[in-house]
């Protein structure tokens, strides 16, 4: 019996150049502020100093350095979106009350398949992604590596989400993307881009 072989046409290529990129890397060589959403409903503005392993040295715009763990960070995008990204972030009131703190264990995460965001990415998929505190960020993949996705929002705005902050994904029809459910459903094997090998 001859077993066919398939796989995602162009998911290997896009990893091999995207998936060590880190948003981190693009703000410092940017050297310029960002706009950085931390657990605790905290927004700091700051520029990226250094950056560790685990951790990052934010100096914010009066001079005052802060060393942030990664894991703190939900999302960020250049200070210059500040003011229309207020307007459009919204606010998920009943993932709000359950109070999560982040997830330091990355198997207790929330993970998203590359299979599953590949696919969405390629045909413009409108994507509700809900952080741990309740955010709520609406628009289509850009980007997305190892680390973190890029959404590009309502004008296009870009925003970055770290992918340790998700809470979940799901499209327009309530269509869940997380791995705990895609799992069995597979539905990046009803895509175009599902090809033989």
């Amino acid at each position: 019996m001859e077993v066919i072989l398939k796989r995602l046409k162009g998911l290997r290529e896009y990893l091999d150049s995207h998936y060590e990129v880190s948003v981190f890397n693009t703000a410092l060589e940017s050297d310029q502020p960002w706009c950085f959403h931390l657990h605790g409903k905290r927004i700091v503005t700051a520029k990226i100093q250094k950056i560790f392993t685990y951790d990052v040295k934010l100096v914010d715009t009066r001079g005052t350095p802060e060393i942030i763990p990664k894991v703190h960070v939900k999302f960020l995008y250049p200070e210059t979106y500040a003011d229309p990204m207020a307007k459009l972030l919204k606010v998920n009131k009943k993932v709000a009350t359950l109070r999560m703190d982040p997830l330091f264990s990355p198997h207790l995460r929330h993970f998203i398949k590359n299979k599953s965001i590949f696919p969405l990415m390629m045909t413009k998929q409108v994507l509700f992604f809900t952080t741990l505190e309740g955010d709520v960020i609406r628009g289509l993949v850009a980007e997305f590596s190892r680390y973190d996705i890029q959404v590009s929002l309502k004008g296009p705005i870009p925003i970055t989400l770290l992918r340790h902050s998700i809470y979940d994904v799901r499209d327009k029809k309530d269509r869940c993307y997380l791995k705990s459910f895609q799992e069995s459903q597979r539905d990046w094997q009803r895509s175009e881009l599902y090809q033989e090998v």
